[in-house]
């Protein structure tokens, strides 16, 4: 961990403190987006006085989507049942199932660019992909002994980037590659889109 960048990190710190170093950013940047999405649909200004809230809610998904990772149910809606043998409580205290399944938005749709030789698959995430790769650089130095890994995300989506490959356990998924350190850290990102194509 580079000392100078995050001051306020030691040994003792929380892991939600280490995941604010990361990812305030990409918070607010989602604040942002949903607000721009709601004032759209609304046809009027989210009053600054309810932003808070938006970014406590924001944060309330980030870490009931964790959550789910390791309680996987068949569908989103399972985590909201009411019938006793299903119910859990603890999901709807938190979020009610309609705030969490749309407060989520990642970019303004009418940026999207035309498609063409350098079309951008990922343009909805393109710069929440740089900005958590800027903050892997920033906060931390990684060791001399650097090996590249390929991570495949277990995805069954239509994209046309998805990879299939029969002899692994995640036959369907998103491929990835990371640059990582002899901790483990991981460096940097980059999204396999599609032959000779790399998104970082």
């Amino acid at each position: 961990m580079k000392k100078s960048e995050a001051v306020h990190i030691n040994k003792d710190s929380s892991p939600l403190s280490a995941l604010k170093l990361f990812f305030t950013e990409i918070f607010h940047l989602l604040v942002e987006q949903t607000v721009f999405y709601q004032q759209h649909l609304d046809r009027q200004a989210v009053p600054n006085h309810q932003l808070p809230d938006i970014l406590l809610d924001m944060m309330t998904f980030i870490a009931l989507a964790l959550l789910m990772g390791h309680r996987l149910k068949d569908t989103l809606h399972d985590y909201w049942s009411r019938p006793r043998q299903l119910h859990n409580p603890f999901y709807g205290k938190t979020i009610t199932q309609d705030r969490f399944l749309h407060i989520l938005h990642f970019a303004d749709n009418s940026q999207r660019p035309d498609k063409g030789e350098e079309y951008d698959r990922l343009w909805k995430l393109t710069t929440y992909f740089r900005k958590l790769n800027e903050a892997y650089t920033k906060f931390y130095k990684p060791s001399e002994l650097i090996a590249a890994d390929e991570l495949t995300v277990k995805f069954k989506c239509g994209v046309i980037f998805m990879q299939y490959i029969p002899k692994k356990r995640k036959r369907f998924g998103i491929k990835i590659y990371k640059p990582c350190d002899e901790s483990g850290y991981t460096y940097d990102l980059r999204v396999y889109l599609g032959i000779l194509t790399l998104h970082h």
